[in-house]
């Protein structure tokens, strides 16, 4: 293998399948950066700035890692940073996360086709537990292939949403630093830094293992490693346009359950209809490896016992998932885990930092 091998289609396919594993109902539906961006206002659009920062050096460090090290199993990642003790507990922690995120899915696609189509939740949700549980069965590589496709053209829609979404009201962008405070919204956090944080944090437990996994499959690290700078880039950017375009109409969209849908429908009922396929797909995109992370620890992949571990898996996150209304269960399950993501990723910049220094040390003569 040539050491500095690049394939841009498997950096596409990394990209992709970073940017689809983090736009999942929260994200597609508008309801997450509502809460952790635009409920702040412009500051906001700077929690934006520091998520990609954060994203490219998490992002980067994990699937380049993971293609040096070839862990045996993705989870393996944590104790390579945080020794074996805290290691276990972030093992453990972010797999009972990874599975709550799940529930987050489901909600996220039973409120959107209960908003957009007025039926009842319980449709989408148990939709979405199938459809994942069906592509789980078919194995990481399977998945890497079809979520890469699938992400950057949801991004491409989301920013061209958001881009329409400001250009018909930009009058609401040099009202909204007036309105917001006067608006009840939901927010992730008491500023917008912490918010920014807690992004990054919840996403890290969420990319750790997976991307550890997909940078094992990597040609060279340097391919591995501009899969994650590109996807931290397009995931970024979209997050950071679709916070100005809620942000333009954040009267229209305060207090709605998919504020995306509420954006397309002011454009035009078609583009209503159209996106809210897009976010179906796009909370399918992160329920799928969320979900095969879980059951890839209780068995190995392709047996008889993986498949009954993910039916049954799919069928209680369905149940849990309808239990719970969509932004509340956002709020709850990604806010309290960002703030423990945030100490992994304290624990990465200190172990990054060692390994410069030890590294300067050994060419000093």
């Amino acid at each position: 293998m040539v050491k500095d091998m690049v394939s841009i289609k498997k950096v596409i396919s990394f990209a992709g399948a970073f940017i689809a594993f983090l736009i999942g109902s929260g994200f597609a539906t508008g309801q997450e950066i509502m809460q952790y961006f635009s409920a702040y206002g412009f500051k906001g659009i700077a929690g934006g700035i520091v998520v990609f920062l954060l994203f490219l050096y998490v992002g980067v460090s994990f699937i380049t890692t993971g293609y040096e090290h070839k862990f045996p199993n993705g989870s393996d990642i944590f104790e390579y940073y945080c020794g074996k003790k805290i290691g276990r507990f972030y093992d453990y922690f972010s797999i009972v996360f990874i599975y709550m995120s799940f529930f987050v899915m489901i909600a996220g696609a039973g409120a959107t086709l209960n908003q957009q189509y007025g039926l009842s939740t319980s449709i989408g949700g148990i939709v979405m537990a199938v459809l994942a549980a069906v592509t789980v069965v078919f194995g990481l590589g399977k998945i890497v292939d079809v979520i890469g496709k699938i992400g950057p053209v949801i991004v491409v829609m989301s920013i061209v949403l958001g881009f329409s979404a400001i250009f018909q009201n930009i009058e609401g962008l040099k009202k909204a630093s007036e309105i917001i405070p006067e608006l009840n919204l939901m927010k992730a956090s008491t500023n917008w830094l912490y918010a920014a944080g807690s992004y990054v944090g919840f996403c890290m437990l969420w990319l750790a293992a997976f991307m550890s996994s997909m940078g094992a499959s990597a040609n060279s690290k340097k391919e591995a490693a501009l899969g994650a700078v590109f996807g931290a880039a397009a995931f970024s950017a979209a997050v950071i346009i679709i916070s100005l375009g809620l942000i333009a109409n954040i009267e229209k969209v305060a207090g709605s359950q998919i504020p995306s849908l509420v954006i397309a429908s002011g454009i035009h009922p078609s583009v209503a209809v159209v996106y809210s396929l897009t976010v179906i797909a796009g909370i399918y995109t992160t329920a799928v490896p969320l979900l095969w992370t879980v059951s890839a620890r209780v068995a190995d992949e392709k047996t008889t016992k993986f498949k009954v571990v993910t039916a049954v898996l799919a069928a209680i996150g369905a149940i849990i998932g309808l239990k719970v209304p969509f932004d509340r269960l956002v709020n709850i399950v990604y806010v309290i885990n960002g703030y423990v993501g945030i100490f992994l990723l304290a624990i990465m910049v200190i172990k990054t930092t060692k390994k410069i220094y030890a590294a300067k040390m050994k060419t000093m003569p």
